[in-house]
């Protein structure tokens, strides 16, 4: 503060208090923005290619991946007709029942199991399809996550189904002999 004098009697006069660099506000506003674009890519409003929100509410995941036929353990790969690997994660086509390749009953079902087990790498090669919950289930008791998977709003499994390599999951397995 100054004192400053004038007509008999001294006064006090504030100076202008300096303020601090501006950085609370225009970060504030960077987080903002941000959120707002999140909120808008999240809802689809806008597109930005390469960009994939995935949908934890609804349990919806894109996949995009080259698969092969399993020979080992890890990998992108096609176990069977109703199992696949990504990226080391066993996943379970929940939807569906497919012939054991492995562990069969009699050689009918292995080679039904096996055309169920090639068409199904075909279809997943065929393009990105999305993976959703089965039933608000996350996993089986092996470990293998449950999902059913989809393209175009059709069921990769149900596409097994219709070509009779497959049958509707009915909550059990049921022999494919005899």
């Amino acid at each position: 503060m100054r004192v400053r004098a004038g007509f008999g009697r001294a006064r006090f006069v504030a100076q202008p208090q300096r303020r601090p660099p501006m950085v609370l506000e225009p970060l504030l506003a960077l987080i903002a923005v941000a959120a707002l674009g999140w909120v808008a890519i999240e809802r689809g409003y806008v597109e930005v290619p390469g960009f994939e929100v995935p949908d934890a509410a609804s349990g919806y995941e894109t996949v995009a991946h080259h698969f092969s036929l399993c020979s080992g353990s890890g990998g992108t790969c096609v176990i069977d007709g109703d199992t696949i690997r990504i990226e080391g994660q066993s996943v379970r086509i929940a939807d569906i029942d497919t012939p054991e390749v492995r562990d069969y009953g009699c050689a009918e079902e292995k080679a039904l199991g096996d055309r169920a087990t090639l068409r199904m790498l075909e279809l997943v090669n065929q393009g990105g399809f999305t993976m959703a919950l089965w039933d608000h289930r996350d996993e089986d008791m092996y470990g293998r996550k449950l999902r059913v998977l989809e393209r175009d709003g059709q069921s990769l499994g149900m596409m097994l189904v219709a070509e009779g390599l497959a049958r509707p999951w009915g909550g059990a397995r049921r022999s494919w002999c005899g």
